[in-house]
């Protein structure tokens, strides 16, 4: 996620570990098919790698416009709990300050989620922790940063709204910080299309740096879990702040795109 970097709903590793449980799950063991279907009915694990046009956070380039190389791996139990991990090239640290070498973003979550019968509606709560490996300067503010998020769906529509306890994305001062986010992913019923529609805003605990995002776009469904994502975003956050020490803007308008593969 770009902020004033100014002072600013996913690697092959974890694929490779993700086929290896799900090879290692799929092996036929005859004399204990039993357990392992029953065990596969409480337990769910997934990967996933993807190629995108530019990494767009809460509508703001973190890639520098420039291709991004994503994946991660999801584990969810029958109960509603999950776990897991997303993975980015990014590269606005390195641009923010010469002695910064800090080119992967890791995030790490967990939490909670419960429908509600046939009724259509939905919750989800849990914590989010992004992670920055890498070197920094002396007096560097961390990047890294911890949100709380709780979320409401009915059917295809959700909102969810961040919380950050921390400084947000190495801003000094920005405690406090949240994010509310309304999307929409509906099924258009041919051509295995999905609408997507999304509207955000971005309140930091910083002057002129609060911004609205908004998104619309269509999905692909290949087939075999492959999808391709096309989508216009765009951006209203203050050009003064968000501009990059390299001189370029980060939430311009731009068409997105990106192909992706669930396993």
């Amino acid at each position: 996620m770009t902020l004033p970097r100014i002072s600013a709903g996913r690697h092959a590793a974890t694929a490779a570990l993700a086929a290896a449980v799900w090879l290692a799950s799929a092996t036929p063991v005859l004399a204990q098919a039993p357990a392992d279907a029953a065990d596969a009915a409480v337990h769910s694990f997934s990967a996933n790698l993807a190629l995108a046009s530019d990494y767009r956070y809460r509508g703001l380039s973190q890639s520098s416009g420039r291709p991004a190389i994503q994946g991660g791996f999801d584990y969810s139990h029958a109960s509603g709990f999950y776990l897991g991990n997303w993975n980015s090239s990014i590269s606005w640290l390195g641009d923010s300050h010469p002695d910064v070498s800090a080119p992967i973003e890791m995030d790490f979550y967990g939490g909670y989620r419960h429908a509600f019968g046939d009724s259509g509606w939905s919750t989800d709560v849990g914590v989010l922790q992004y992670y920055y490996p890498g070197s920094y300067p002396d007096r560097y503010t961390s990047p890294d940063t911890t949100e709380l998020y709780a979320g409401i769906g009915y059917g295809p529509v959700t909102l969810k709204y961040s919380y950050a306890p921390t400084n947000l994305f190495g801003l000094a001062d920005s405690r406090h910080s949240w994010y509310a986010d309304l999307s929409a992913n509906v099924p258009l019923g041919f051509w295995g299309l999905t609408l997507n529609a999304h509207v955000g805003y971005q309140k930091v605990q910083v002057a002129e740096a609060s911004y609205a995002d908004w998104k619309l776009g269509l999905t692909k469904d290949l087939g075999h879990g492959f999808a391709l994502a096309l989508a216009y975003l765009d951006t209203n956050a203050d050009r003064a702040v968000y501009t990059s020490a390299k001189g370029r803007y980060l939430g311009r308008a731009t068409v997105w795109g990106s192909l992706s593969k669930t396993f």
